[in-house]
């Protein structure tokens, strides 16, 4: 693309965040923008963004992650759908679970279709240390969630153990007489219980990784 309308900054800016979209199905943040552009201040990259909004190139939402829509045809027509932020994951702590049809948030991230895989019910959770290292997932990324209460062996799924009182992000297989649970970080053992002690609170579908 090049419109002499634009600076050489806001160009490889506009290039960039084309070609994210349409590699990975969601937008970029800011912080992916300067890592991508060799722009050393979120400041400048925000500066930028504004000045590509009010020419009309661009819409962004405040209060939307990874909020930049194209106005225009750079798009390539894919729609994007609001995945609500719901709350956080981490060891330990139970899952704002949202339930079906009654989502209420004021934080999100616009993601393509094709990354929901055509589900209705996905929320969006923030992950909260870096227990899941060994899925790629780390402290600071999205995971978006199929809000779902089965599984297939090899999911990771989001699952409350009702007898301990605490949620764990795992790996899910059923075996005989038991449930295994297996870690996403080597250092954690596998966790074997009993199939009325699991709840499953949401199968994830994608990851939307930080940029440090």
């Amino acid at each position: 693309m090049t419109n002499k309308a634009l600076s050489p900054k806001q160009e490889k800016i506009i290039n960039f965040v084309m070609e994210f979209l349409n590699d990975r199905g969601y937008p970029p943040s800011i912080r992916d923008i300067a890592a991508g552009c060799g722009i050393s201040s979120t400041s400048v990259v925000a500066y930028n963004l504004n000045k590509l909004e009010q020419a009309g190139y661009i819409r962004r939402h405040s209060d939307i992650s990874r909020g930049i829509k194209f106005l225009h045809s750079q798009q390539k027509d894919r729609k994007l759908v609001h995945v609500p932020i719901v709350g956080v994951i981490a060891a330990g702590e139970p899952i704002p679970v949202p339930e079906a049809g009654h989502v209420v948030s004021n934080e999100g991230v616009e993601v393509s279709e094709e990354l929901v895989r055509g589900k209705q019910n996905v929320y969006a959770l923030r992950v909260k240390g870096d227990y899941m290292q060994d899925a790629l997932i780390g402290d600071g990324d999205i995971v978006l969630m199929d809000n779902t209460r089965t599984a297939e062996n090899g999911d990771m799924v989001a699952v409350w153990l009702k007898d301990e009182q605490e949620v764990t992000f795992k790996r899910f297989f059923v075996e005989p007489n038991h449930i295994r649970l297996e870690s996403a970080n080597k250092l954690m053992k596998p966790i074997y219980t009993t199939p009325d002690n699991v709840e499953i609170q949401g199968r994830m579908v994608a990851v939307i990784r930080r940029v440090a």
